[in-house]
């Protein structure tokens, strides 16, 4: 016969390596798509609007710099001398801050890298007796 393919001696029969190697690729090809599975997650959150209520505006921060010999200034006006551990004046303006403003407005201590430790709690114990709620350090 033309085209047969065979031996003088007659039919070789049935293959299995061809099968084999199908069947091989058909495992291949299956698992590697399983692994490809995508899962969409969603992520809650809550985008902004264009109008807000007056009480979403966001707080401008009060800023406290105490710096290495112990001057502790608001927002770049000095209060209080060195030698002032009451630091009266700042916490008047603590308490005119907060009676104007609520307690939302954030405080933020920023010492210096060499100022005392001493200086640095006389500035928290100013912003306590004020009822400060909302202060952090920064660096």
């Amino acid at each position: 016969m033309a085209g047969s393919v065979g031996s003088d001696d007659g039919d070789i029969g049935f293959q299995i390596a061809p099968m084999v190697d199908v069947v091989f690729v058909l495992m291949l090809f299956f698992m590697a798509s399983a692994g490809v599975q995508v899962v969409e997650k969603e992520l809650a959150m809550n985008l902004p609007s264009g109008a807000g209520k007056p009480s979403d505006v966001p707080s401008t921060p009060i800023i406290v710099d105490i710096s290495g010999d112990g001057l502790v200034s608001v927002n770049d006006q000095a209060y209080g001398n060195k030698d002032d551990k009451n630091l009266q004046g700042l916490r008047d303006f603590f308490k005119h801050s907060i009676d104007q403003f609520g307690d939302k407005d954030p405080v933020i201590v920023r010492p210096a890298p060499e100022t005392t430790h001493e200086r640095i709690m006389d500035v928290l114990n100013a912003a306590c007796a004020a009822h400060v709620k909302n202060l952090t350090f920064s660096g």
